[in-house]
């Protein structure tokens, strides 16, 4: 079977005609070389784009710097000394200036400096439409780049200045950090051609002589904005990439150059590689693999379009496959896969709903049981002490109580498939909650606990229905006090966050196991040991019906708080609506 199939895929590969592979070989290559030369000149280009959009984002935010001293020193009731101590503590804060000093108008200099300042107000052809400055470049004592900003300032029709001294080490490391290949450097030119900054080691001593850019044919990529790449041979004799990025604001310009050799180097090797799997290709073709090839091809879309039907999940979708090779056998195992696949999930659906059935009817069955057995013997004592005026009261709030829970219970299931109607209308949350606590305390007292209210000392409004409201408090209350042992504390507490009205329910309980939190409001779902477990599940639709939204923190061993939120409405909107 397998040496079929083998002969089968090597006459495919060896039926391509001699002149399709000739005339694939020589479009790949032509489309390789032009792809990987647009590929690394676009590349070195976005990597001078984004060298020069920080750069920039580099002078800018100096200038806020000192726009922000400029707004500091604007208070005129700042005495001299407080001046000088903010343009002190701007430049602590900011190593990159070296100085900062403010020329008043009256002529007044308050400077960072402990004597003299060095710096002086620019001439007036380096002022931009902006307001600010940006002086020709300098070097300093210890070599590195440096410059002069200024902003001038504006009061009482009167013109000031506010001069830095701005350390360009920064951008000198930026530009040195910026490797393309193993030869590839960048340089930095201001719009005089001089460098800035060279990531070339060799070349760094152009800066300190404060030479131009090297090359000539440089200086024309940098006055031509319409080609922003460049290919020549620089003053060392090497084929050169150069890629240039303006600086807008600045007039500066980077450059990223690369030797054509590294630059190109990946599309030489895949050049030469295409070309000779081509040529082993021409050696190996015949003419008869193109039939066969399409044989196995058809027999493989046919096995993807299979499965493609399971993904979107029709699983009475089966293939046909012809031949007697792996192929047709994964063909054959596909089709048992898909049925044993329908019998899988027929089976799964029959025990979930087994499983759904049973938590129902367990539940039923304890829920019903203890409502029914009361009401049974209510009946067998009321034929004997019929005539007794006392118990025939006890008996009738006996049978209307457990009625009630019977009822409450079918009314849980009916909820499941529809939801609650609801009768919304403005309602006190203090009231409600107060009516329902005091109604449980029976129920706390028998369980030996506290229950507490911290009620909200304003009255708290929302749009509900006071029937389901307290159908909500009570689930909720009743788990807390089941929750928790003896001598425990149960609270329950309003509040006002913002435009939502809050309750919250504590407890000093057992807690929540946190793989369980996450499914507790579902149906069906209860963490005691009996019941139907649609309590939690009824408490949310009722809530989110209210346009509410519940949530619960719990943690093993200290309690559990359920807390609940409601759009609030102002408290007018109740006596408007009680009038």
């Amino acid at each position: 079977m397998r040496s079929r199939l083998t002969r089968r895929f090597v006459l495919f590969i060896a039926t391509a005609a001699v002149a399709p592979l000739l005339l694939y070989g020589v479009v790949s290559i032509g489309s390789l070389w032009q792809g990987t030369r647009g590929s690394v000149r676009a590349g070195n280009l976005n990597v001078a784009t984004r060298a020069a959009q920080q750069i920039e984002l580099y002078v800018n935010d100096s200038l806020k710097v000192l726009r922000a001293v400029g707004s500091d020193l604007r208070d005129t009731h700042l005495e001299r000394w407080q001046q000088e101590r903010i343009v002190r503590n701007y430049v602590l804060t900011f190593p990159e200036f070296r100085e900062i000093t403010l020329f008043d108008a009256d002529g007044t200099v308050i400077t960072s400096r402990l004597g003299r300042p060095t710096v002086a107000v620019p001439a007036p052809d380096l002022g931009r439409a902006d307001g600010t400055s940006i002086a020709p470049l300098t070097v300093d004592n210890d070599l590195l780049p440096t410059t002069t900003v200024a902003i001038r300032l504006r009061s009482d029709g009167r013109t000031a200045w506010l001069v830095g001294a701005l350390s360009l080490e920064e951008l000198w490391r930026m530009v040195d950090s910026i490797r393309i290949g193993e030869q590839g450097y960048a340089l930095l030119v201001s719009n005089e051609n001089q460098l800035i900054a060279h990531g070339n080691p060799d070349e760094k001593r152009l800066i300190a002589r404060g030479e131009g850019v090297p090359d000539p044919p440089l200086l024309g990529l940098l006055k031509n904005g319409r080609d922003p790449f460049l290919e020549y041979v620089d003053h060392r004799g090497r084929e050169v990439l150069a890629a240039a990025a303006p600086v807008p604001s600045l007039g500066w310009t980077v450059i990223v150059e690369q030797p054509t050799a590294e630059a190109y180097a990946v599309a030489f090797s895949l050049e030469w590689q295409l070309l000779v799997a081509i040529g082993l290709a021409l050696l190996a073709t015949i003419a008869a693999g193109y039939l066969w090839g399409r044989s196995v091809l058809r027999r493989i879309f046919a096995l993807m379009r299979g499965t493609q039907a399971l993904a979107e999940g029709r699983l009475n979708e089966r293939v046909s496959i012809s031949g007697r090779d792996e192929i047709q056998q994964l063909g054959v195992a596909f089709n048992t896969m898909a049925e044993r696949l329908v019998e899988l999930q027929a089976d799964v659906r029959r025990q979930e709903r087994q499983a759904m059935f049973g938590r129902i009817a367990s539940g039923l069955a304890h829920d019903l049981s203890t409502p029914i057995q009361n009401v049974g013997n209510s009946c067998k004592l009321i034929v004997r002490m019929w005539n007794d005026e006392e118990y025939r009261e006890t008996f009738r709030r006996t049978v209307d109580r457990e009625l009630l829970l019977i009822k409450q219970m079918l009314d849980d299931l009916r909820n499941v498939a529809r939801p609650m109607l609801l009768a919304r209308h403005p309602v006190e949350l203090n009231a409600s909650v107060a009516d329902v606590v005091e109604s449980m305390r029976a129920m706390a007292d028998e369980a030996k606990l506290q229950l507490e209210t911290a009620l909200s000392p304003e009255p708290l409004f929302i749009d509900g229905d006071l029937k389901a409201l307290g159908r909500v408090h009570r689930n909720l209350i009743a788990n807390a006090i089941q929750a928790t042992a003896a001598g425990g504390r149960v609270t329950v507490a309003t509040e006002a966050s913002g435009d939502r009205a809050v309750l919250r329910v504590s407890d000093t309980g057992c807690g929540i196991d946190p793989a369980r939190i996450d499914s507790i409001f579902d149906d069906f779902v209860t963490t005691k040991h009996r019941g139907l477990g649609l309590g939690l599940a009824v408490t949310k639709r009722i809530v989110e019906q209210l346009d509410g939204k519940v949530t619960v923190e719990s943690e093993l061993g200290k309690g559990t708080t359920f807390r609940l939120q409601f759009p609030a409405i102002a408290a007018h909107a109740e006596r408007r609506a009680a009038g």
